[in-house]
């Protein structure tokens, strides 16, 4: 292992010092898809502060390309109140594998079936409040098949050459963080 990592490790090990322990949690909402919580917790130092937790089930999501081309959906997000373009995901089902959501998703979104997933990244998008978790993939062997929108979702398909989606990224055009993610992680380990 080398250095860099070691240290890694080490900065990641439990600190008594910046500890936070739970004291209480009372449910302040129930959705379909995450859920709140009100936590009392009792800081290093021994004081007690409150924190607004959102609990998620998950998602996963899938950096696919063709011929130096990566595919991107394009659809409305009523959170920020404009258009994005991210990588094909979605929520992941209880109980179900990440690798089969990501498969999934990829299929039902774009039409695109591929034929071996590999684990690209993890990541936590706000982990400041909510424990929300993202699988994503890249995928090998591509073959199109046909698209199956749930319903109540409204998306399009780009694709988007892949030093433009990196320019994209740098000009904060692209930001959702799993797809931010994913395309400089498939970049990085050579897979773009």
């Amino acid at each position: 292992m080398s250095e860099g990592m070691e240290t890694i490790r080490r900065a990641l090990e439990p600190d008594a010092g910046l500890f936070e322990r739970i004291v209480s949690a009372d449910a302040a909402w129930e959705g379909k898809i995450f859920s709140v919580e009100h936590q009392r917790v009792e800081l290093s130092d021994g004081s007690l502060d409150w924190r607004e937790v959102v609990l998620h089930h998950g998602g996963a999501g899938v950096v696919a390309a063709i011929d130096g081309r990566v595919c991107l959906v394009r659809q409305y997000r009523v959170a920020l109140g404009r258009m994005t373009l991210e990588i094909p995901a979605g929520k992941v089902d209880p109980s179900e594998p990440r690798d089969v959501c990501a498969a999934r998703e990829l299929t039902e979104e774009t039409g695109l079936v591929a034929e071996r997933l590999e684990l690209l990244t993890e990541s936590y998008g706000a982990p400041g409040f909510t424990n929300e978790h993202t699988s994503v993939y890249f995928a090998h062997g591509l073959t199109q098949g046909e698209a199956s929108l749930d319903e109540g979702e409204f998306l399009n398909v780009v694709w988007v050459p892949v030093e433009d989606a990196l320019a994209a990224i740098r000009a904060g055009l692209i930001d959702d963080a799993k797809t931010v993610s994913g395309i400089l992680a498939a970049k990085v380990f050579g897979l773009l």
